[in-house]
C-alpha cells in the first residue's frame, strides 16, 4: 500500500505575527534579534533598527496626543467664552423691565454678543396687550406647526424655509439656525411652541447640520423663559 501526504501550507506573515503575539518569551530567548532587525523608516528610505522605529512611533503618537490636547484646550477656551456671553445676555434679559421690549433685547443680544449677522423673532399666543406688536404678526399656521415639531434647534443650509423671509436680507442667507421657543425645556414635545427664533448668516458653514446644538438649545430656553412674560 502507498500512502499520500497532503502538501504543507506555506507559512504566511499572519502566521508569524500570530506566533510572536502569542509567544511573548520569544524575544527574551533571542534578544540578539532585536538589535539586528532593521526596517525602513517612514521619514526617508534609510534603514533603522527596531528600537529606533519604536521610538519614532512613540514620538508620532505623542505628537498626535499633543495636538488633541491643544484642540481640547482651544475648544475649552471657546466654550468658556460662549458661556460668558450667554451669562451676559441672560443678565440683560433679566434686567429688562419692559416686557414689550424683550423681543428686541433678544434679537439685539444675539447680534451683538454672538456675532450673528441676521436675527428675526416671531411670537404667537400673546396676551391682548401685545398681540398687535410687529413681533406677533405674519406667522402662518404652517410655521407654528413646524416650530412645535422641533425638539432641538435646526442647523443647516437655507432651504427656503418660510420663516427665512422674516430676516431683513433673506436673499443673502446661506445657512441658518431655527430655535423653537416653548415653555420648559426645548425638547419637551408635549408643550407646543409659542415662537421661533431665526438666525441667518451669509457663511454657508456658520450653521451646519453636524454642529453641536447644546449652547443653542440653552439659549432658546433662556429666551423662552424671558419671553413667556408676553403670553
Amino acid at each position: 500500500m502507498t500512502s499520500s501526504s497532503s502538501p504543507v501550507s506555506p507559512i504566511t506573515e499572519d502566521d508569524i505575527a500570530h506566533f510572536l503575539v502569542n509567544t511573548p518569551g520569544f524575544f527574551e530567548r533571542h534578544a540578539e534579534l532585536l538589535a539586528s532587525v532593521t526596517i525602513t523608516s517612514p521619514h526617508g528610505q534609510r534603514a533603522v533598527s527596531l528600537h529606533e522605529r519604536q521610538a519614532e512611533m512613540l514620538r508620532e503618537k505623542i505628537k498626535g496626543l499633543e495636538h488633541r490636547v491643544m484642540d481640547m484646550v482651544r475648544h475649552g477656551h471657546e466654550n468658556a467664552a460662549i458661556a460668558d456671553r450667554i451669562h451676559q445676555w441672560s443678565r440683560q434679559l433679566l434686567a429688562e423691565r419692559d416686557a414689550a421690549a424683550l423681543p428686541q433685547a433678544v434679537e439685539q443680544g444675539m447680534q451683538a454678543l454672538f456675532d450673528v449677522p441676521q436675527v428675526a423673532l416671531r411670537l404667537w399666543g400673546m396676551a391682548p396687550g401685545h398681540a398687535g406688536q410687529p413681533f406677533a404678526q405674519g406667522v402662518s399656521e404652517d410655521v407654528r406647526s413646524f416650530a412645535s415639531s422641533l425638539t432641538m434647534p435646526f442647523c443647516g443650509p437655507n432651504l427656503g424655509f418660510e420663516a427665512t423671509a422674516w430676516l431683513a436680507q433673506a436673499g443673502q442667507v446661506q445657512s441658518l439656525a431655527l430655535l423653537p421657543l416653548r415653555r420648559g425645556a426645548i425638547d419637551s414635545a408635549e408643550q407646543p411652541a409659542f415662537g421661533l427664533l431665526v438666525l441667518g448668516s451669509p457663511d454657508p458653514h456658520r450653521f451646519e447640520a453636524t454642529m453641536g446644538t447644546e449652547f443653542l438649545a440653552r439659549m432658546a430656553e433662556l429666551a423662552s423663559a424671558a419671553l413667556s412674560r408676553l403670553l
